[in-house]
């Protein structure tokens, strides 16, 4: 078996033990599969990822023309480096010819991009199965490595950052690793003369990425607005603000609601409440804050949260689903407006 277990492929990707044949990367996480396959072809084209070793096809041209592969993997380089074929967005159209290089190489490496396959899928049954052939699977980062990625980043541009900055980061932007990385490559850039990174850095480069848009789709939600809703989840998604996350920012924002609602219900008034809060909320949300605290009770704000930790637990076993589960649980919580 040729299968890695996901804590094996960072060693992987640092030293690969496969000179010539198949390296399958696979999983929910598009950012860190185009990341791994882009090391990937650093290591094995080296100086030459820009020049004749180096041939990237499409997997959408491919189910047309599956032989192309072939060709292009057997195709000797002219000036003799390695030959490396990458294929973004694989598919099982070409599992017939790959099952030919996988008995033959010929001092090839065919690097395949792919999505969130399944065990049975062909293309992972064939990587798994075969001598010259390795299956790395990507998803989501944890906490641990995405803080880890943040602090290497940070040490390897020789820059100091403040120990509250890596948590911020992380809080802002989640567990996507392309976002992180392009947000990365921004405070690097922005710290370049002073070397040095604070909280509020973070906050005034970043939280317009996320935050607010976050903050968006929480409002619309707890104000009954669907249009809205609709309108904020569609540029959080385009922005590549991922489900889980979504999910965990509205799940934080209705339980913080409901320790608001607790104070207005012992007699203070919203407002008051809300100009005590540490941290302030923006003053942009004052509005929209103070009418989800006239609009949601206590007993439909611990429904709210139920319905929210549901929601998590089934979109982690369910990652192919996550971005409709969360929909409908928000479009649901919405409804719960309209109808209180």
């Amino acid at each position: 078996m040729t299968a890695l277990k996901a804590h094996e492929v960072e060693r992987f990707l640092k030293r690969p033990d496969l000179e010539a044949g198949i390296i399958l990367i696979y999983g929910p996480d598009t950012g860190l599969v185009r990341e791994s396959a882009q090391r990937l072809v650093r290591y094995y084209a080296g100086g030459d990822s820009d020049g004749m070793g180096l041939v990237t096809l499409d997997g959408g041209d491919l189910d047309k023309d599956p032989g192309q592969l072939l060709v292009e993997a057997r195709t000797s380089s002219l000036f003799g480096e390695k030959r490396v074929v990458r294929v973004r967005g694989a598919g099982k159209a070409i599992t017939t010819v790959l099952s030919q290089l996988g008995d033959d190489p010929s001092g090839a490496i065919v690097i395949l991009e792919a999505g969130n396959l399944v065990p049975k899928d062909a293309l992972r049954a064939l990587a798994e199965a075969s001598r010259n052939a390795r299956a790395l699977p990507c998803y989501a980062d944890s906490d641990e490595t995405i803080l880890r990625l943040i602090n290497e980043s940070f040490a390897k541009a020789g820059v100091r950052a403040e120990p509250e900055v890596a948590q911020t980061l992380k809080d802002l932007l989640g567990n996507d690793r392309e976002v992180t990385r392009r947000e990365l490559e921004k405070l690097t850039l922005y710290a370049q003369e002073s070397g040095i990174l604070v909280r509020e850095d973070v906050i005034t480069l970043c939280a317009d990425n996320a935050m607010l848009v976050l903050d968006e789709v929480a409002d619309a939600i707890g104000t009954g607005h669907a249009e809205r809703l609709d309108a904020a989840l569609g540029r959080a998604l385009s922005a590549a603000v991922n489900p889980q996350q979504l999910l965990s920012s509205v799940m934080l924002h209705f339980t913080q609601l409901r320790r608001w609602r607790s104070v207005v219900d012992s007699g203070v008034s919203a407002r008051d409440v809300l100009e005590g809060a540490r941290p302030k909320p923006h003053f942009s949300r004052k509005s929209a804050l103070e009418q989800q605290l006239r609009l949601w009770s206590d007993p439909a704000l611990a429904i709210a949260t139920e319905r929210l930790h549901q929601a998590v637990a089934e979109s982690r076993k369910n990652y192919g689903r996550a971005e409709t589960l969360t929909r409908r649980v928000f479009l649901a919580l919405t409804q719960m407006v309209a109808h209180h």
